[in-house]
């Protein structure tokens, strides 16, 4: 499965991609392939750094292609720049880096943390699935503990397409989205944590 994945991360560099640019090889820093609409197929999902300018120092993008049906090929099935923050430049800070795994459901798994610097330490996972031709954020977790205040910490799990939200143990109640990963804002999730209701 790896030499698969090498070999449709090459063929992926080798066509143009056709998202706000081409994809320059040296920007990828992780990719995950798995059959995301389900179709037996492999399918790939890359992150992508964003070029360099003053205000997206650290963000990252998602970029998911599915197998087109009539030429066997890799076709852009969703773009959403700067989406992910993280640090992934080579010698970096460890614990910043941001990740994309393929989950045995068919969905996707994109994390980032911080577990490096300062007081406030966080991991956030958003599962992406595909639905009715579209890559929505299915789930949002988060977890945040206060390396100074230990009692200061909480972890939430909240699945948008439902809207039950599982903090602390505890079963709440936010409200249900429909989100693809396009118009997805942290801040929707971050806010289902915090105003979630019994």
């Amino acid at each position: 499965m790896k030499s698969l994945g090498c070999a449709l991360i090459l063929l992926l560099t080798a066509i143009a991609a056709r998202a706000e640019d081409t994809i320059a090889s040296d920007r990828i820093i992780d990719a995950a392939i798995g059959d995301w609409n389900k179709d037996g197929k492999p399918d790939l999902a890359l992150l992508v750094t964003m070029p360099p300018n003053d205000q997206a120092d650290y963000e990252i993008g998602i970029y998911i292609y599915l197998r087109d049906k009539e030429h066997e090929l890799l076709k852009l099935a969703a773009a959403a720049p700067d989406k992910v923050w993280g640090r992934a430049e080579p010698g970096g800070i460890y614990g910043q880096e941001p990740s994309i795994a393929a989950l045995p459901n068919g969905s996707i798994a994109v994390t980032s943390q911080n577990d490096a610097i300062g007081r406030d330490r966080w991991h956030q996972t958003l599962t992406l699935a595909y639905r009715n031709g579209a890559f929505l954020v299915a789930g949002y977790s988060y977890d945040f503990r206060d390396n100074l205040e230990p009692g200061n910490s909480y972890s939430c799990d909240y699945n948008v397409l439902t809207g039950k939200v599982t903090k602390d143990d505890k079963i709440l109640k936010a409200d249900a989205k429909t989100v693809s990963i396009q118009d997805w804002q942290d801040d929707i999730g971050q806010k289902a944590c915090e105003s979630s209701h019994r």
